[in-house]
């Protein structure tokens, strides 16, 4: 049993070695396989009536790009998810595209993608103790709450005041772009620091 646990150890240890020292064109591929798995996420979708926000399912391959690939691939991945989503593929929520998606009601979310992805993976990068359930819950809570949030319900406030011609009430943002998504958002980020603490070695 012990020496069957130091295996699983090792070759945990060994396969995430390999990613951090992979070339640069091998991690822009994973960074690309990440951006897929966005897209495919995405399409699991529940459109609400009171608000142009929809829940999905991407946010949850957002938070595992930067543990997986670090702060810079982690991040490209989900440039390229935005990129290739304006250019020619239609994987934004609901198979959508297109640059009237991207500048639409979830602009500010699109931008958080960027910016979770490259705090998880800067966390996960430089300390190797954060990859335990407990403090990666926490990192990831961050990069959900504050580094999506925030940029999200800022780009829903401008968009609605620009294209609604309507001034939101904080409240009416909380309701409208935050409030509908807690829950699942904590099942994302409990779910993303079980897959730290059994994929990501710790030292």
């Amino acid at each position: 049993m012990y020496s069957t646990v130091n295996n699983y150890y090792k070759i945990r240890e060994d396969v995430f070695n390999k990613i951090q020292s992979s070339s640069t064109i091998t991690k822009v591929v994973m960074a690309l396989f990440m951006a897929c798995f966005t897209g495919i996420m995405a399409q699991i979708m529940i459109p609400l009536p009171w608000t142009p926000v929809p829940i999905t399912g991407q946010t949850f391959a957002v938070l595992v790009a930067g543990l997986f690939l670090g702060k810079k691939y982690g991040a490209l991945s989900q440039i390229l998810y935005i990129i290739l989503g304006v250019a020619f593929i239609p994987w934004f929520g609901g198979m959508t595209g297109g640059i009237e998606v991207l500048l639409g009601s979830t602009v500010g979310y699109f931008l958080g993608f960027i910016l979770a992805s490259y705090f998880i993976g800067s966390i996960s990068e430089k300390y190797a103790k954060s990859r335990n359930f407990a403090k990666m819950t926490a990192v990831v809570g961050i990069g959900n709450f504050a580094l999506i949030y925030i940029p999200g319900l800022t780009g829903l406030a401008i968009w609605s005041f620009i294209t609604q011609g309507i001034v939101l009430s904080p409240l009416e943002l909380i309701i409208m772009g935050l409030a509908p998504f807690i829950i699942g958002d904590i099942v994302k980020i409990i779910s993303t620091g079980m897959v730290s603490k059994v994929f990501l070695p710790k030292n």
